[in-house]
């Protein structure tokens, strides 16, 4: 929650890891039973703003106090190859798990060089993406209205400058993608704010 000067949907308080992600019926342990399942091998489908990166977020330590060596890379939009801390793979063996976020927008050679990189190495192989991409399925993202009226609230806290009525048409007129609901709700806090406790901030 936002303390009373600032926005509650600035990218601080909204970015992947500052909400909490909302695992369904069976949680965590379901999550890595079908990771486990496909040989450490996986991929989270889902469009742009379904909370992807969110689940990641979540993921990560949860993978980690498994036992896990996690090697994880975010990729930036239009990125076509791994980073150069891609030779961080060379490091990569047996109980490692390569995640890549954004793995779409590798080109298809950069993907075969990682497939086969994580199966040479004998480590688990996990993706974000927008479409299928050929490994297992373990999980589909989509935000439900629901869910997305209970994060508002969440981020909210006492402040009722925003009514939980405003955030589903802001979830429909953004195509489903909640960060950029979340963006327009920042305007809409900011037209409301009273101007002497209005500050800049990061949207």
């Amino acid at each position: 929650m936002a303390d009373l000067l600032s926005n509650p949907f600035a990218t601080r308080y909204v970015r992947p890891g500052a909400i909490s992600y909302r695992w369904p019926p069976g949680g965590v342990a379901e999550f890595l039973d079908r990771l486990k399942a496909g040989n450490w091998r996986g991929e989270i489908v889902g469009p742009h703003g379904s909370g992807k990166s969110t689940l990641l977020a979540a993921l990560v330590p949860a993978l980690e106090a498994a036992g896990h060596r996690v090697i994880l890379f975010r990729l930036g939009a239009g990125a076509r190859r791994l980073p150069r801390g891609a030779a961080r793979l060379a490091a990569a063996g047996p109980g490692t798990l390569v995640i890549v976020d954004g793995y779409e927008q590798l080109a298809g050679w950069a993907r075969w060089m990682l497939r086969t990189a994580c199966r040479r190495r004998q480590s688990g192989l996990l993706v974000t993406t927008h479409r299928g991409s050929g490994l297992p399925r373990v999980a589909e993202t989509c935000v439900e209205p629901a869910v997305a009226v209970d994060i508002v609230r969440e981020l909210l806290g006492d402040s009722g400058s925003v009514e939980p009525g405003e955030v589903l048409p802001a979830l429909e007129a953004s195509g489903g993608n909640l960060r950029e609901a979340l963006f327009q709700l920042y305007d809409l806090y900011e037209a409301r704010r009273p101007p002497a406790v209005t500050s800049l901030e990061d949207a």
